[in-house]
């Protein structure tokens, strides 16, 4: 960078041919980033569907209360496990500073997920298929989840939500057949059910 100003017509100076071969190459690649992206968007197998719905934190929690109430097999920890029907619907609730509830899905099955936060801006993680997603206070998400492995599946918090965000977990485990869903439901059987 000068200190001086620049000559009187030097935007007149002819460009050289090495800068013009440069100004072009940044140019095909920047649209063939550009193009790649839309392609990515069209055919990626991660992108999320562009479904969401205004929803009221109290709505939601209703709804979401409701649902749980509905599939509840038992709790763990404190939250509730809950096992819906294969192809159903899955609710989580996103809420400083946990995702709740435990989920239990068949493997290879399909499910609706809705994701809502009832406070502040969280993230959806899920892990290990690294499934991001941001969800905003005010809106039902809706994404589709197909698990392909039987295994837990860890829910994470990936946005700063507070002081409490390190500890912001979730689960979901996926299980082969509904013998197995049952045996979970024993094993999570609480004492007052």
């Amino acid at each position: 960078m000068t200190l001086l100003p620049p000559a009187e017509d030097w935007y007149a100076v002819r460009v050289a041919r090495d800068e013009k071969s440069w100004v072009m190459v940044a140019t095909v690649v920047c649209l063939s980033l550009y193009f790649w992206m839309i392609g990515w968007h069209i055919y990626g197998k991660q992108n999320p569907s562009s479904i969401s719905y205004r929803v009221t934190p109290s709505e939601y929690m209703q709804m979401h209360t409701a649902w749980v109430q509905r599939y509840r097999i038992g709790e763990e920890n404190g939250v509730p496990v809950v096992a819906p029907p294969p192809g159903g619907v899955v609710m989580l609730l996103a809420q400083m500073w946990r995702w709740a509830p435990v989920v239990v899905l068949q493997k290879g099955q399909e499910y609706t997920f809705h994701l809502a936060s009832v406070d502040v801006l969280h993230g959806f993680s899920l892990q290990p298929v690294n499934m991001n997603f941001m969800v905003y206070p005010g809106y039902d998400y809706v994404l589709r989840f197909r698990p392909t492995e039987a295994g837990e599946y860890v829910l994470l918090c990936n946005e700063f939500c507070g002081i409490g965000h390190h500890t912001m977990t979730g689960k979901i485990y996926v299980v082969e057949s509904a013998t197995d869903v049952e045996r979970l439901r024993q094993q999570f059987q609480s004492p007052t059910q």
